[in-house]
């Protein structure tokens, strides 16, 4: 998964947390109410709450305990109940991989919100609450702050390093990237090991999984990718890429190499990076596309009227050269909603970029023709 001449990150780092696996054993993982012995693994569902007829609220876990001692490593999604894409991650690597020689463990939380997942909702539709703004919870709170703590008590604190998966919300796509406080060098090294393009830094608002968890000496990522309330298999293979990625990297599957993306921007200042907000409403003519590069004055978008009236018109031009990271999918706005997310590449990532779209785009002339096109992973 290495090109020639890469080799794994190191950071500060040279080795997994806690010296690595070569200096301690295996041990059980135990939680609230059981235990996982090396070399075994459960699926579990571990009750969070109850619901109005005092039934438990039960979110599903799967604990799998390498025989071999390492890290332990959650992998989490649908902590806002509507964005799928992590769900579908997080089930393979638990139910599809192979993990017989797994030095470490893995807590695998496809389903956080339970609530929000069955009323396909982004917040706990009962409380009205957003879970990823409730962490690290607490006892004797409101229900959402109860179900964090349960949650984060039981499954989070127990852990080395975490992968935190999101989508966009509704209405909007993102492309596959990577929100890292990478002023930690802990969670830096995470950041990277993922191997997505695009890295934006920062610790995330109050409440967030990643910022509790990574304040809490649990270095921890969110990954966004795609839209809410659909399966997307071309970024959610992916995001399986960047996952065995970083279970290299920290020596999870010692026999697998870290993946280089080819190119990567870390944007980690607000000059490079901008919410183009519509300045009139109306109805949305959406130009480019989530992941296209698009340069200073281009047209992004145009807003119309329901009688699409010339004079009426309103153009929306690229304010520097970027990438589209975010992009609106419903095509309707009021003045000051988000168009698109747009960041700026330097002039070596700019290069890189390009160089690789025409890549691209010479394979889609050979699948076309029907040439064999090289392999670009």
């Amino acid at each position: 998964m290495v090109a020639a001449g890469d080799t794994a990150m190191s950071d500060d780092f040279d080795e997994p947390p806690d010296g690595g696996p070569s200096d301690r054993t295996a041990e059980p993982f135990t939680y609230n109410g059981g235990r996982v012995d090396p070399g075994e693994s459960a699926n579990i569902r571990y009750g969070i709450s109850e619901t109005y007829l005092g039934d438990p609220v039960r979110i599903p876990v799967t604990v799998i305990n390498g025989e071999h001692p390492g890290p332990t490593v959650f992998l989490s999604a649908a902590a806002h109940g509507d964005e799928l894409n992590g769900i579908e991650v997080v089930r393979e690597v638990a139910h599809d991989w192979d993990h017989s020689n797994l030095h470490g463990t893995l807590i695998c939380l496809p389903v956080m919100n339970v609530h929000g997942f069955l009323a396909q909702e982004r917040y706990l539709p009962i409380y009205d609450r957003d879970l990823n703004r409730s962490f690290p919870g607490r006892e004797g709170s409101t229900s959402a702050r109860r179900m964090a703590y349960q949650i984060f008590t039981n499954f989070i604190e127990p852990c080395d390093l975490g992968v935190d998966f999101h989508t966009s919300t509704r209405g909007r796509t993102n492309m596959l990237h990577v929100r890292a406080n990478m002023e930690n060098l802990k969670t830096a090294r995470v950041a990277k090991a993922f191997s997505s393009n695009v890295i934006i830094a920062g610790e995330g608002p109050s409440g967030t999984l990643r910022r509790e968890a990574t304040a809490a000496d649990i270095p921890t990522i969110t990954v966004e990718m795609g839209e809410a309330h659909r399966f997307q298999r071309k970024l959610i293979d992916r995001a399986l890429t960047g996952v065995a990625s970083v279970l290299a990297e920290f020596g999870l599957h010692p026999e697998s190499s870290v993946h280089w993306p080819g190119w990567r921007t870390i944007i980690d200042d607000d000059n490079e990076k901008t919410w183009i907000r519509a300045d009139a409403g109306g109805i949305v003519d959406m130009k480019r596309g989530r992941s296209e590069l698009v340069q200073e004055g281009e047209v992004i978008c145009a807003i119309t009227n329901p009688f699409k009236e010339e004079e009426d018109i309103v153009t929306v031009e690229a304010p520097f050269t970027g990438l589209i990271v975010g992009v609106l999918e419903n095509p309707v706005v009021y003045p000051g909603n988000p168009l698109c997310h747009l960041v700026g590449l330097s002039p070596d990532t700019l290069t890189a970029l390009e160089r690789e779209r025409m890549a691209e785009h010479s394979q889609s002339g050979l699948q076309s023709s029907g040439q064999a096109a090289p392999d670009l992973e």
